[in-house]
């Protein structure tokens, strides 16, 4: 395969391609020379040094550092307005940061998108393909902005269908499908070049259990069997544990990056919650009483505190009557978030929404 067949763009949504293409001739040679040189560490693919963004006066991004692995599947895990959706656009060449670095597969971002598209997938939240058209003319249109014609885009296609799970279905309307199945022809879109990163932007969204499931069991396949690198953005706390690392984002910046494993352990004890009459007073007194970092995190008072089980105890007999329920739990990556911020991942504005 030559590159002289790949054309200067890799997007998975026809729309998001031509909005980049008239972005970079509008503002290429302006925003590029203000970049500074990037030191790339030697093993990553994906590299993040001081990212930031603004949006008016507000950072959406403020210095995000980090470097994603080769054959890693990494995840950006924030609650709305984290900076995820931002950080993304970036990654993908769709916005170009007001300043520091980023390079995927050593090409700049901002410096060479042109190089970069060739060597990404990008699936986008927003669905990319037309339900009217088969699978294989979905596919067929992706392959011909590619400059793939011919037995070669005939061969991607019945490739990238039976990796997918799809190949039965070959010459069905995308309207017939599942929202499973859908999800997964954007896949086979995004994967149809044979790209060395995957970008997937909330993937599961509007998806069952059971195709989530599936969605993430494929991911893996990707990571392990065609050595893939997958970075993927989601707010949903059992999609970042399948992560091998994340990175965890609040207000524009990163405030924990680690594996699930090693975000949960620095919290070294169990988590226990309260509930109480008058939280703020009880809180007050266990600080006082028993030197504890107790907060008081929507009418409960929640504290971390090895040998939960054994404390509680101390604390039902110091304060009789005044404690209506207790939990006592391993540490969770929301957890971790709350470690780390000093308030909960969702607000109750966000999970009424």
């Amino acid at each position: 395969m030559t590159n002289d067949r790949r054309p200067t763009t890799a997007l998975s949504d026809d729309a998001s391609l031509r909005l980049v293409v008239k972005y970079i001739v509008a503002s290429e040679s302006t925003a590029v020379s203000s970049v500074p040189e990037l030191v790339v560490s030697p093993n990553a693919v994906i590299s993040l040094k001081n990212v930031a963004h603004k949006y008016g006066d507000r950072f959406a991004l403020n210095g995000v550092s980090f470097d994603v692995r080769p054959a890693e599947l990494f995840g950006l895990l924030g609650p709305n307005g984290s900076g995820k959706t931002t950080l993304f656009r970036i990654l993908s060449t769709l916005m170009v940061p007001v300043g520091g670095t980023a390079t995927i597969m050593g090409f700049d971002v901002a410096r060479d998108p042109n190089s970069l598209r060739r060597q990404i997938g990008v699936v986008f939240q927003a669905q990319s393909i037309d339900i009217k058209l088969t699978a294989a003319e979905n596919l067929t249109h992706q392959g011909h902005l590619y400059g793939l014609h011919g037995k070669t885009l005939h061969a991607r296609i019945k490739e990238m269908l039976d990796r997918v799970g799809l190949a039965d279905r070959a010459n069905e309307k995308a309207e017939t499908f599942s929202g499973g199945m859908q999800r997964r022809l954007e896949l086979a879109k995004g994967l149809l070049h044979h790209p060395s990163v995957l970008l997937l932007d909330e993937p599961t969204t509007g998806l069952d259990p059971g195709a989530r499931r599936d969605l993430w069991q494929y991911l893996a396949v990707l990571r392990d069997e065609e050595h893939v690198t997958v970075l993927v953005t989601t707010h949903l706390m059992e999609e970042a544990e399948r992560c091998d690392r994340l990175a965890i984002l609040n207000e524009g910046k990163v405030v924990a990056l680690g594996t699930p494993d090693e975000l949960k352990h620095e919290i070294g004890g169990d988590v226990i919650v309260l509930d109480a009459k008058d939280p703020e007073s009880l809180a007050a007194r266990m600080r006082q009483r028993f030197q504890v970092d107790a907060q008081v995190l929507q009418g409960k008072v929640r504290l971390e505190r090895e040998h939960g089980h054994r404390f509680i105890t101390d604390v039902v007999e110091a304060f009789p009557g005044e404690i209506d329920a207790i939990s006592v739990s391993k540490p969770t990556l929301e957890d971790v978030f709350i470690h780390r911020t000093g308030h909960r991942f969702w607000t109750d504005e966000q999970e009424q929404a």
